[in-house]
């Protein structure tokens, strides 16, 4: 039987169907907030009145004793058996610069007009054949093509780097012939692993060399899964299918500390020129590994501290090895004092401020990692969120890699990085510093003892014509502090 419906009848069952969405609409509300109050009633009821062994409240005194990430890392750790890695360095926070503040001249000496040209420029190994300069003293870090990121990721770092006439590294990685052909000014590092010692080829591409004896966030050998290089990044390190890379305690042909000085004849005469630089995760035995540096003839120093980051090291090495990165600034610069020889420092700078400061105590330039990291996957985060984190656009194995734009992220880490420059040259207006030469300790003041203690900075609460010149804390005995 076929049921024909005339128009009179459609009008009927549209208007019964507005009423009944009118119903819904009117109830849908109350019936909400009931069940929210019932559900909430109950599970507060349980909550207060149930004992601890069969109570969901029985985790947080727990997470009084440690917190949600120790739990989510437990329970890694529990799923396997196994080593586990961490991206993007320790969440611990370590004495910084945010209790060094600057301090202008008002009334002495004026700050600078806008009209003023400011030299921004760094000259790295000026005594070098063929010294490095770059128009802002910040420069792209260390992030390895294949062991961390994409084809795509990399060369849009390159293309950022020539847009800020600043460097970009290679990382401890394979090369990728497409990111050193297009970049201007390219540091290759000379990594511990098998292709890390580089072909003659690459070395001649580069701007500088890096030996990479370590990093804020890892050093020492580790093995690296198999499956996550697979493809291009395998085949340009030369890695069997199936084998899992592992890295050497240090760089390749160097298997005591008395090879290093025919490694480093033979590597300066493979460098042409260029500068020669060795990395560092900053630790305690600071001054013994800046003399070998000194004695090696190395052009200049990228000392990484405690809160520089990596793309998977092991928790323990990111949370409970080396030192913070301005206890290694100012341990360096007193060593280095008068020594021809470039300071560059890295790990957990982030900020215009944070990075200004640390010039001013004596660094010559500042590698940045983390912001241009995250400036790449700027606006772009829509393509992989909310399912995936922001970073599957930028790492090697994932298969969103592909979804990032190549152009649209350089040109946000050159706008990040561009940003952070032009709001350093404000402050070098007001503090009337026409050049990063101009800029020293004296520019500071410190706001807390142990601040000033470490730093060797004058007190904030002490007028300046009466303060007493601080000593820094590793020069003081235990019983002093």
């Amino acid at each position: 039987m076929q049921i024909t419906l005339d128009r009179a009848m459609l009008e009927q069952l549209g208007l019964l169907l507005i009423a009944l969405i009118g119903i819904l609409v009117i109830t849908a509300r109350p019936l909400c907030r009931y069940m929210i109050k019932l559900i909430s009633d109950n599970a507060v009821h349980l909550i207060l009145t149930e004992k601890y062994s069969e109570n969901l409240a029985e985790f947080l005194p727990s997470l009084k004793r440690f917190s949600v990430l120790n739990a989510i890392e437990m329970s890694l750790r529990a799923e396997e058996g196994k080593v586990i890695t961490r991206p993007l360095g320790t969440p611990k926070h370590f004495l910084g610069y945010e209790n060094l503040m600057f301090q202008p001249h008002q009334m002495t000496k004026f700050p600078l007009p806008v009209t003023a040209k400011l030299d921004m420029s760094v000259v790295i190994a000026p005594k070098a054949e063929k010294p490095l300069t770059i128009q802002i003293p910040l420069m792209i870090g260390a992030m390895a093509y294949g062991l961390a990121l994409s084809d795509e990721a990399k060369i849009a770092l390159a293309k950022a780097a020539n847009i800020l006439k600043t460097t970009t590294c290679s990382g401890e990685g394979p090369l990728l012939p497409e990111e050193e052909a297009i970049a201007e000014k390219y540091v290759l590092q000379i990594s511990r692993w098998s292709w890390g010692e580089r072909t003659d080829e690459q070395i001649a591409g580069a701007s500088m060399l890096e030996v990479q004896m370590g990093q804020g966030a890892d050093m020492g050998a580790a093995r690296f899964e198999a499956a996550e290089m697979a493809g291009k990044a395998q085949e340009l390190g030369q890695i069997a299918p199936g084998e899992s890379p592992a890295s050497y305690p240090a760089s390749p042909g160097v298997y005591t500390p008395d090879d290093w000085p025919e490694f480093m004849a033979k590597l300066r005469k493979r460098a042409n020129g260029i500068p020669i630089a060795l990395k560092l995760m900053a630790t305690n035995h600071l001054e013994d590994d800046l003399a070998v540096a000194l004695e090696l003839g190395f052009d200049a120093v990228v000392l990484d501290g405690a809160q520089g980051g990596a793309h998977a090291s092991t928790p323990i090495k990111q949370d409970d090895f080396g030192i913070p990165s301005l206890y290694a600034l100012v341990r360096a610069k007193r060593y280095l004092q008068g020594r021809n020889i470039t300071l560059i420092v890295a790990g957990g700078y982030f900020t215009p401020g944070q990075c200004l400061k640390a010039l001013a105590l004596g660094a010559d330039a500042i590698y940045m990692a983390t912001v241009p990291l995250f400036a790449l996957a700027h606006n772009q985060g829509q393509k992989v969120l909310p399912f995936e984190p922001l970073t599957t656009l930028l790492y090697y194995p994932s298969p969103s890699k592909t979804k990032l734009s190549i152009d649209k992220a350089a040109t946000y880490v050159a706008n990040t990085l561009t940003s952070m420059s032009l709001e350093m040259e404000e402050a070098m207006l007001a503090l009337g510093k026409a050049s990063l030469k101009e800029l020293s300790s004296d520019d500071l003041a410190a706001l807390d003892p142990y601040t000033a203690k470490v730093t060797g900075i004058n007190l904030a609460y002490r007028p300046k014509s009466k303060n007493r010149k601080v000593k820094p804390l590793h020069t003081l005995k235990p019983e002093s502090l």
